[in-house]
């Protein structure tokens, strides 16, 4: 499971469905379907909700921009200004988002286990706090719910 680090603008951007497509500099290195978790960084600094990868479309910063522009949640200089250098934009596809009903906040979540949200991204991992490892765990098990 993917843990994604967003501004908190972007974060509530997605929770509401009016953006979509998260751009990344970086490769991530996960398949269609995957579940994120999404963590809303400074003042939020709380994990807010959940998404599956639909898919990652990496192409050139201009194709990216003519293909998602419209559900980004942001302008293209803003786009550009963040892509500078760049030669590819990773563009993170979302769907099925949730809101969580409460928040996992840090201070929460570092009670339970030493924990440092990513940069950017990261999978969740054996050490991290049980909070985060038992969200990770209800998605998996909702997953095989729906196939059943």
């Amino acid at each position: 499971m993917l843990l994604l680090s967003l501004r908190p603008r972007f974060a509530n951007a997605i929770l509401s469905g009016e953006k979509t497509v998260e751009v990344r500099r970086r490769p991530i290195n996960a398949q269609a379907d995957s579940r994120v978790i999404l963590y809303a960084s400074s003042p939020v600094m709380a994990v807010v909700g959940t998404a599956r990868l639909a898919g990652i479309d990496v192409s050139d910063p201009d194709i990216a921009w003519r293909r998602h522009h419209a559900v980004l949640g942001l302008g293209r200089e803003e786009f550009d200004r963040y892509l500078d250098g760049s030669s590819a934009a990773y563009m993170l596809q979302l769907r099925d988002v949730q809101r969580l009903d409460e928040p996992l906040l840090l201070h929460r979540l570092r009670e339970d286990a030493a924990f440092q949200p990513p940069q950017s991204f990261r999978y969740v991992a054996p050490s991290d706090p049980a909070r985060l490892r038992r969200l990770a765990r209800l998605q998996e098990q909702n997953d095989a719910l729906a196939l059943w």
